[in-house]
């Protein structure tokens, strides 16, 4: 998840963005790691 301040979206719509993200790792949707690798 990336931190408001760098991705300008503002403090309620990054919430907004951290919840949607954690509900779709629960459900599988999302790898909960990321590789950055390259």
């Amino acid at each position: 998840i990336v931190p408001s301040r760098i991705s300008g979206v503002s403090q309620k719509d990054q919430r907004l963005l951290t919840r949607a993200i954690k509900r779709a790792r629960h459900l599988g949707l999302l790898p909960f790691v990321r590789n950055n690798i390259g």
